[in-house]
């Protein structure tokens, strides 16, 4: 299911969310210019944090800056189209409930959570081999954003696509049934990490968590209601 839009407003323009956006993109292109060599020198190693690390994972930035530069990478155009798209429907609701800084402050937070997460998963299950594959993209982060959007607003309407049908569900159900698949997805591939794709599903889930749990401490205000009609 492809989520196309939600029925709740927000009171501002959405400049952290649109910004972070354009920021990705901004680094995709950059990436296009230099076939691969940037991402293997600028992104985040599990194996950084506790080595040994093999192959192109030896010529790393340290892993705080990793995680930080892996962040606003990807790897594929579905891959950031797939990740904008989510940040683009989630992001201004949970942005306008925390305003523009906490937001920010929220949405890094989010990403180092994630990774770390990810990171104690392969270092204890997949082995120095999985530990020293790149790690990129936004999805940590933005399941961050999810899950305080589910705890924000779990009767939110989301208009979601599955094959050529529009679909109206709530939140709750769209949020919670993409959470029970990472969390699957993220015991399966730490016991047979070749068998997840190079998704780094417990990123997925560890993102989640610490926005549904922290969500409460970067909130300023209630969200809106939905869109009368």
């Amino acid at each position: 299911m492809i989520p196309l839009f939600d029925n709740i407003p927000v009171r501002r323009f959405a400049l952290v969310t649109y910004g972070l956006i354009a920021a990705n993109f901004v680094v995709w292109f950059w990436e296009l210019g230099s076939r691969g060599t940037r991402v293997d020198h600028y992104a985040f190693y599990p194996c950084a944090v506790q080595g040994p690390c093999v192959g192109a994972a030896r010529d790393h930035v340290p892993w705080p800056e990793g995680v930080f530069s892996g962040m606003f990478m990807h790897a594929s155009w579905w891959h950031i189209g797939g990740n904008m798209l989510f940040l683009f429907i989630f992001g201004n609701n949970v942005e306008d409930v925390m305003g523009r800084v906490r937001f920010l402050v929220f949405y890094l937070a989010a990403g180092y959570a994630a990774a770390l997460a990810q990171t104690w998963v392969t270092l204890h299950y997949a082995g120095t081999t999985a530990a020293s594959v790149p790690t990129v993209g936004a999805s940590g982060a933005i399941a961050g954003v999810l899950g305080a959007y589910i705890v924000l607003l779990p009767h939110a309407r989301v208009i979601a696509i599955l094959g050529f049908l529009p679909l109206p569900l709530s939140a709750f159900f769209f949020i919670g049934l993409w959470f029970v698949l990472q969390l699957w997805q993220s015991g399966f591939s730490a016991t047979h990490p070749q068998a997840g794709g190079g998704v780094a599903f417990a990123a997925h889930v560890g993102g989640f968590l610490f926005g549904a749990v922290t969500v409460r401490g970067f909130q300023v205000r209630q969200p809106l209601g939905p869109r009368r009609r």
